[in-house]
């Protein structure tokens, strides 16, 4: 008697998954148009696992940039999620309507050195002045990418094109300009360190109130050359970090063991902790005087400091100083938006 073999199927492979249950797909974007090794891809990369790692639904989150190769990056993360281009500079003030309209979107702001430190210089320092809840991403190459690569108003003092044009300017600093300004998370980081980067934006998207980040972001078409300051090299020769990041987030059941002095935690506004690890010196992020002192000095000796320069977790953010009610302004109905005209006849009476 002939016996049949019934083959039992093995059980499929798990799907990787977050606490929230997504994959990562869900956190993609459309395919990059940018050159390839664009340091800007890199840093959607990033902005992808932060928000998967940290389980954030997509379309809680509203992306913004304003013009350049950088603000085309939200097309790359997070495709679900609500996303606007703004003109050229004037991101900060969409961002500002999106966020007053509804305080319960996560805002990501995508800007260039161009974008932000040049046309929209004004913006930027408003929208830093007022510790908007949101997290804002310069992606600095130190160039124009989309104009064929003129220097940009973060350019290093004595730079170089690929033309042999040096540059005979100061540059902006944003992050020391965001720490005097207000700003209560500001850091520094570059798109080729996956792990620090990937730390600061997890601890920036967890933080209550303006957090910034200049991420070095080297225009492989215009500004990777000898003699440029925002080139793969002279980066990787010449960073020194500030701190070995990492973050921890709320929702994970983790205990952590160090020496005394080897590390300094900071408490977020939703109870997370962002850990930062010692390295040869003891910085305190907390310290606004030592921030702008570590920035100088890096400067002066040609080093791109790396790592979270400042941070202040008690500090108002603009939505609470504006005394907003608790519901998204944009979803409250007409009759408590508008008032009754016996009320429009009482402030008219009062006003005669």
């Amino acid at each position: 008697m002939n016996m049949s073999t019934t083959t039992v199927p093995s059980a499929a492979t798990p799907k990787k998954v977050n606490r929230i249950g997504l994959e990562p797909t869900a956190y993609r974007g459309n395919k990059t148009t940018l050159c390839a090794g664009c340091g800007h891809n890199a840093i959607s990369e990033r902005i992808i696992e932060a928000f998967y790692e940290l389980g954030i639904e997509p379309y809680h989150v509203a992306k913004l940039s304003g013009i350049g190769c950088s603000s085309k990056s939200p097309a790359y993360f997070l495709r679900s999620a609500c996303g606007l281009n703004a003109l050229h500079g004037r991101m900060p003030s969409v961002a500002t309507g999106a966020i007053i309209a509804n305080r319960s979107l996560i805002a990501i702001g995508v800007s260039g050195d161009g974008d932000t430190a040049s046309i929209g210089i004004g913006q930027f320092v408003h929208l830093m002045r007022r510790n908007l809840p949101m997290t804002y991403i310069i992606e600095d190459n130190g160039c124009y990418g989309l104009t064929k690569g003129q220097f940009s108003a973060t350019a290093d003092l004595g730079s170089k094109l690929k033309t042999g044009v040096v540059n005979d300017l100061r540059p902006i600093d944003t992050c020391a300009l965001a720490i005097q300004l207000g700003a209560t998370y500001v850091a520094r980081s570059f798109s080729g360190d996956k792990k620090q980067l990937l730390a600061l934006l997890e601890g920036a998207i967890s933080h209550k109130g303006t957090a910034m980040l200049d991420v070095i972001s080297p225009c492989v078409t215009f500004n990777d050359h000898e003699g440029s300051t925002k080139s793969y090299g002279y980066v990787k020769d010449h960073e020194m970090p500030l701190t070995d990041v990492s973050f921890v987030p709320f929702f994970e059941d983790i205990s952590i063991e160090y020496e005394p002095g080897t590390a300094h935690d900071v408490t977020l506004h939703d109870g997370s902790r962002l850990v930062l690890r010692k390295l040869a010196q003891d910085y305190d992020p907390s310290d606004k005087l030592q921030a702008f002192r570590v920035l100088e000095e890096s400067q002066q000796q040609e080093e791109v400091l790396t790592g979270l320069l400042y941070v202040n977790t008690q500090s108002t953010d603009f939505i609470e100083l504006l005394n907003i009610v608790d519901e998204p302004l944009a979803l409250l109905p007409e009759s408590r938006v508008r008032p009754p005209e016996s009320v429009l006849k009482q402030v008219m009476e009062e006003a005669r």
